[in-house]
């Protein structure tokens, strides 16, 4: 039997690659004979970077960048010929911080800018920006900041400093990116504001309490306001995807960027479904399986691919909270909680590698033949 495991990281506790291994080692347990084909994905966040290098080959150009609360933290850009891949969440992102260090009201996306530059001094004339798994709740701000945009208050400083924005020019930024195709690559299709956009649906995760929640959507939609449409007389704030990345996306489409799902770049360079079709079953998994996962997140992008094979799509989580109507929706089959099979959410993060090795056995057992 022949099977591909592609699954998303395991947010704050295991890689993609490391999530494959991991379920790949339960596997072997119970059918050794079994042929895996291991292909970690992502789909715009944490790994976004190392997927495509290993898929596509090419250059990696490293550097020292401004981490989302001012500290220096490494970053690289992958550039392919003329196209140069970015991850913003090697700047920006939620993994950086420990736990009680997360704040939604001061993280920067400044880094961003700082990988932008970098891109287009390698000579890229096409950037593809992964958006996901970020601490900012921005609307970009620090990234246009770091590409010459300036205002009447800090814009590298966090969300919560846009709120009394009366100013804004972003003409040396749109000046930087001239000659450069944009591409903004999200994880979700939310828009900058409102009830599912930026702060109100990502907020609480990234350490803000409701009261924050409530600010950051005002400061965001303050920058908006004075911000207005792009010359093409489009609003990037209701653009789909906008929202990603506590509205990086926003701030990519002021410059012109266009969005495309982040999953659907992984898939196309992985191959994914050519190896789906020379299989038997498909794995797929990420932390926690929830409604967001069908907004655009790996499990969903896996199962779409998946479905007009007829191959069966299991999914295996750190915890799930979907039930099985709104899942079978969506083309998977079954689906495994790793804190279902340990006892608890806790037991699993405690040891993530043998608990998710632990789940694998037990869906081996089932599905294996």
């Amino acid at each position: 039997m022949r099977i591909v495991v592609a699954p998303d990281d395991f947010k704050g506790s295991l890689t993609a690659d490391a999530a494959a291994r991991a379920i790949a080692q339960g596997w072997r347990r119970v059918a050794p004979e079994d042929e895996l084909d291991l292909c970690p994905m992502s789909d715009g966040g944490p790994g976004f970077v190392d997927t495509l290098a290993a898929a596509l080959g090419g250059e990696l150009i490293g550097a020292t960048i401004r981490g989302p609360l001012g500290e220096q933290t490494p970053g690289a850009v992958l550039v392919v010929g003329d196209t140069a891949y970015v991850e913003s969440a090697q700047a920006c992102g939620l993994h950086l911080l420990a736990a009680d260090q997360r704040n939604p009201a001061e993280a920067t996306t400044y880094g961003v800018g700082e990988l932008l530059r970098l891109a287009i001094a390698a000579g890229a004339t096409r950037i593809m920006v992964g958006l996901g798994g970020s601490a900012t709740t921005d609307g970009g701000a620090g990234m246009l900041a770091a590409l010459g945009a300036t205002a009447d208050v800090p814009l590298d400083v966090g969300g919560l400093a846009l709120r009394p924005i009366t100013k804004f020019d972003i003409a040396a930024a749109l000046e930087v990116v001239a000659d450069v195709e944009l591409i903004a690559a999200t994880d979700v299709d939310n828009p900058l504001l409102g009830l599912t956009g930026a702060a109100k649906v990502f907020g609480a995760q990234k350490g803000a309490d409701d009261n924050l929640v409530l600010q950051l959507d005002a400061a965001l939609e303050a920058f908006a306001s004075v911000v207005g449409r792009r010359a093409d007389g489009k609003d990037p704030a209701v653009a789909k995807g906008s929202g990603a990345a506590g509205g990086l996306g926003y701030g990519l489409m002021c410059l012109g960027a266009h969005r495309v799902a982040g999953i659907s770049t992984i898939i196309e360079a992985t191959d994914l479904e050519a190896r789906i079709r020379a299989s038997d079953l498909v794995i797929t998994g990420e932390g926690l399986f929830d409604w967001q996962s069908m907004r655009g997140k790996v499990v969903t992008g896996v199962a779409t691919v998946t479905m007009p094979t007829a191959r069966p799509c299991v999914v295996i989580a750190g915890d799930v909270v979907v039930g099985r109507r709104e899942f079978s929706a969506l083309g998977v089959s079954s689906a495994y909680s790793v804190a279902d099979v340990v006892g608890s959410v806790e037991a699993s993060l405690a040891d993530p590698v043998g608990t998710l090795a632990q789940t694998a056995e037990r869906v081996a057992r089932t599905w294996s033949h």
